[in-house]
C-alpha cells in the first residue's frame, strides 16, 4: 500500500507542477491578448482532479482493495504512458499549454508532436490515467465514477476548446 500512496503523491506533485506552468503559460497568454473561454467549467474540473486523487487512496483504504498483480501491473503502465504523452503534449504546445482554454488570437495552430496524430492527445492522456491510476490498486468504483464525470466534462471543453480555436486561429 505505501508505493500506491507513493505513486498517488507522485502524480500530485505533477499536477502542482502543471499548475505552475499553467500559471506561467496564463500570464505570458493575456499578456498577448490571449481570451480565455469556458472558464466556468475549470472549477468542476479542480475538483473532479483532486477528487481523483483522494477517492483513489479513499476507496483502497475503506473497502481494503487487494493489490492484483495482474492489473496493477499494466495499470502502471498505461499511468506511466499517459504521464509521457502529457509532457509530450505541454512540450509541443510550449507557452500556448495551459490547463484553462485560452487562445491567442493569430497563434499558429499547433500541428506537430502528439497533435500529428490526433486534435487533443492531452486529452486522451486525461482519459487514460484517470480509468489506469484507480485500477493499479483495484479501486474500480473510483475509475467507473471518474470516467463517466470526466466524458462529460471533456464533452463539454473539447466543444469549448474547438470553439474558440475556430474563433481565434
Amino acid at each position: 500500500m505505501r508505493w500506491y500512496v507513493l505513486l498517488i503523491a507522485a502524480v500530485g506533485v505533477e499536477r502542482s507542477a502543471e499548475l505552475v506552468i499553467s500559471r506561467r503559460n496564463l500570464a505570458w497568454s493575456r499578456a498577448r491578448g490571449g481570451q480565455e473561454f469556458g472558464a466556468g467549467h475549470y472549477p468542476a474540473m479542480v475538483v473532479l482532479h483532486a477528487g481523483l486523487l483522494a477517492a483513489c487512496l479513499g476507496e483502497t483504504v475503506a473497502l481494503r482493495r487487494p493489490f492484483i498483480a495482474a492489473l496493477g501491473r499494466p495499470m502502471l503502465a498505461i499511468v506511466l504512458a499517459a504521464q509521457a504523452l502529457r509532457w509530450w503534449c505541454i512540450a509541443t504546445l510550449g507557452r500556448q499549454w495551459n490547463t484553462r482554454v485560452v487562445v491567442v488570437a493569430g497563434a499558429a495552430r499547433v500541428a506537430g508532436g502528439p497533435y500529428r496524430f490526433m486534435s487533443h492527445p492531452n486529452y486522451a492522456a486525461v482519459v487514460a490515467e484517470g480509468a489506469a491510476l484507480p485500477l493499479v490498486h483495484t479501486a474500480w468504483a473510483t475509475a467507473l465514477v471518474f470516467s463517466v464525470l470526466n466524458a462529460a466534462l471533456l464533452r463539454a471543453r473539447i466543444k469549448i476548446e474547438n470553439t474558440a480555436l475556430t474563433r481565434l486561429t
